[in-house]
């Protein structure tokens, strides 16, 4: 149930046409959104100021209200409470049928004057806007981005062209992963109504395939390839890295399918901070022009020492 209108206005019950009309532009003035930015009580005791004003700016209304026939809500009480309008109805309804003008016999112009053009809109008086309307955000602006792989181990900086023409620079993190989306608040459209924040603008990021690199989780895993003679015999092999290439021991007598694990050389856990492994697993290789005298060797291998490999899952245990 809204107060009693004659107190929401300041004025006594016996105040005339014009005290009531003094009083509504005096306190529009003060209390108008837009002299009041943010400010929630100012913004609910304009509401209310208003539909005071709606209430007994109605000779009719205000006869009835007077004689106990009508609620401070505008319902007439002798239907049972269920009339229309409502004191707090009056509110949520355009006042007057133009862009600013009159209401009623109190000059908008007066109040909105001192806000500047376009203020009425703002506030919802006039065409296309009731009483109230609620400042709107700015739609959010989405966007794909493709990053490597040393973007998510080093971390990077890229810039992106958003869909209205704008570029920015998008940070991107150690231990970003694919298909995630980084929000940049205040970075979208701006409001509709010029009222509310911007949007924000959306970065998806898509991770582009390495040559090398594999990622699976936080570790990454590669294919080391190594001669026959380093399988054989064992040795010091370069090994590929994000962090540049380091040296490995192959045992002697390693065979395709060995794993080496490379300890804290992998990607980044964006939580903690800490890295994964890198997983090398060992290929076999032969040079591109075979040595005539390996050939002759492996034959003479082949004929003294014939050997079919078998695959480790066909193995007896």
């Amino acid at each position: 149930m809204a107060g009693d209108p004659y107190s929401e206005l300041g004025v006594a019950r016996s105040a005339s046409a014009e005290d009531i009309q003094k009083a509504f532009r005096k306190l529009a003035k003060e209390l108008h959104p837009d002299r009041n930015p943010n400010n929630k009580a100012a913004e609910d005791r304009f509401k209310r100021v208003s539909a005071a004003f709606d209430l007994l700016k109605d000779p009719e209304k205000r006869k009835k209200f007077d004689a106990g026939q009508m609620d401070a809500d505008g319902r007439e009480t002798y239907r049972g409470g269920f009339g229309g309008g409502g004191f707090g109805g009056g509110a949520s309804q355009g006042y007057g049928g133009g862009a600013r003008g009159s209401f009623d016999g109190v000059d908008l112009d007066d109040i909105f004057d001192i806000f500047g053009s376009g203020a009425g809109r703002r506030a919802g008086f006039g065409p296309g806007g009731g009483f109230g309307s609620q400042a709107q955000k700015g739609s959010d602006l989405r966007i794909k981005l493709d990053i490597d792989l040393m973007d998510t181990i080093a971390g990077n900086t890229r810039r992106v062209q958003l869909t209205d023409g704008r570029t920015l620079d998008v940070t991107i993190p150690k231990g970003a992963k694919d298909g995630q989306t980084l929000r940049l608040k205040g970075q979208g459209a701006a409001s509709p109504n010029g009222r509310g924040p911007h949007g924000d603008a959306l970065v998806e990021l898509s991770l582009k395939p390495h040559s090398v690199f594999r990622v699976e989780g936080n570790d990454l895993h590669m294919d080391l390839y190594v001669s026959i003679p380093d399988a054989v015999l064992g040795g010091k092999v370069q090994a590929p890295t994000p962090d540049g290439p380091v040296n490995v021991t192959i045992a002697k007598g390693s065979n395709s399918g060995g794993i080496l694990r490379l300890k804290g050389r992998g990607g980044y856990d964006a939580k903690t901070g800490a890295r994964g492994d890198l997983f090398a697993r060992l290929v076999l290789a032969l040079p591109d022009e075979v040595d005539p005298d390996f050939v002759a060797y492996t034959e003479d291998w082949r004929k003294q020492s014939p050997y079919t490999p078998t695959h480790p899952a066909m193995k007896k245990k």
